[in-house]
């Protein structure tokens, strides 16, 4: 089928579904501390994401990284969940696609300006926008992932044999210099984090960059509305108007999040919204205000595994409002969230329940996880 994907909710056609294979180690340098160094602004989270490098004995953020191995029995069983996921869509009639693998000889990711452990295409949605038939990549915010989209080619290659446009936004240098730290270093939203350091100069220093995931998008027909928080979004977004003149509105909203809005909010059909909690309602632009907002109960302190101190968390409870639609009645969720799940189904969904056990440990929930290709909608004006 020919790419089409304009919104969140319609009949779901076709789809990507990360894949895990060799995930070795995570790489905490620079960009990694400011990807995840806080979550929404307002909650008043308690807890810290991830063991701060100081009390694990190593140098500043600024430094070169320090690579914290994955523990393969994790990997295991998300590639299990990972199939399970696949298997679900693909019961529901959707078509899936798998991305190639990053082959286990290959440790690392390196560009004249710096090196990093490479991470397997998993959390495809955030690196790649899908803007009714055009792909368009990203330009990334964590080093590891520079080149993720490259093993998706197979993929994009074929849609653009049937027709489809494929965009690459400008690639960043990634220097320490090409980030705006102004977030991370006056937000404390996420409780007390480890403050990050100057940057170290480098000769490919050439200013901030923009630094864009696809994930701070929320498309709804022929309107998009970006997450904005720091220069490097601003700029993403900037050329992403200019990019999409006259075929697709964009709407700013600021510092709702420190990147990603989709375990904030997502569209689950024209008029209703899943919401992490009134106050994010409250933060949308006005014609969004007006949509009815399902509001779930908090997560459940019980409903996670236990880590050992060495395992980095990185998300927050909050994961599993990463939920997605297969169709504007039908919604796959954790089966580990029965009150996620009730609520839904209280709201006319008909829920279908998918394992996902280490969403904490690995970024993502199933919206995060998966790119939708081919839905039946188009650019239809919701926001009027």
């Amino acid at each position: 089928m020919q790419l089409n994907s304009f919104d969140e909710w319609s009949p779901l056609k076709e789809v990507i579904v990360g894949s895990a294979n060799n995930y070795v180690s995570h790489e905490r340098e620079l960009s990694f501390e400011l990807f995840f160094h806080d979550n929404i602004a307002g909650d008043n989270q308690s807890e810290w994401y991830y063991p701060r490098l100081r009390s694990r004995g190593s140098g500043p953020t600024g430094s070169p990284g320090v690579r914290v191995p994955v523990k393969q029995r994790y990997v295991a069983e998300l590639n299990e969940d990972l199939q399970g996921l696949a298997d679900a869509l693909t019961s529901l009639g959707v078509r899936v696609h798998r991305p190639m693998d990053v082959d286990a000889a290959t440790a690392e990711v390196r560009t004249p300006a710096w090196s990093a452990s490479v991470v397997p295409p998993l959390n495809v949605r955030d690196n790649t926008l899908i803007a009714g038939d055009e792909i368009i990549e990203t330009p990334p915010m964590i080093r590891s992932r520079y080149f993720e989209t490259q093993l998706l080619k197979p993929v994009f290659q074929e849609y653009a044999r049937r027709g489809a446009r494929w965009t690459v936004m400008p690639r960043p240098l990634m220097t320490d210099a090409s980030f705006d730290l102004s977030y991370a270093r006056t937000s404390s939203a996420g409780g007390p984090t480890e403050p990050i350091e100057d940057p170290r100069p480098s000769p490919y220093d050439v200013g901030l960059e923009m630094l864009l995931d696809a994930a701070q998008c929320l498309r709804l027909g022929r309107d998009i509305v970006v997450n904005v928080s720091t220069a490097n979004h601003a700029l993403g977004v900037d050329w992403l108007e200019r990019h999409l003149e006259g075929r697709f509105r964009i709407h700013r909203v600021h510092r709702l999040s420190d990147s990603h809005i989709d375990s904030m909010v997502l569209a689950l059909r024209p008029g209703l919204l899943l919401c992490r909690s009134k106050a994010v309602h409250d933060a949308l632009p006005g014609p969004l205000r007006k949509w009815d907002a399902i509001v779930p109960p908090p997560p459940a302190s019980d409903g996670f595994p236990d880590y050992d101190d060495d395992d980095l968390i990185l998300t927050s409870p909050f994961v599993d409002l990463n939920v997605l639609s297969a169709g504007p009645e039908t919604v796959l969720v954790n089966e580990a969230c029965p009150e996620l799940m009730r609520t839904l189904e209280r709201h006319g969904f008909t829920v279908v329940p998918v394992r996902h056990r280490h969403r904490r440990l690995f970024g993502g929930g199933f919206h995060c996880f998966t790119l939708d290709t081919v839905r039946e909608g188009g650019a239809d004006d919701y926001l009027h």
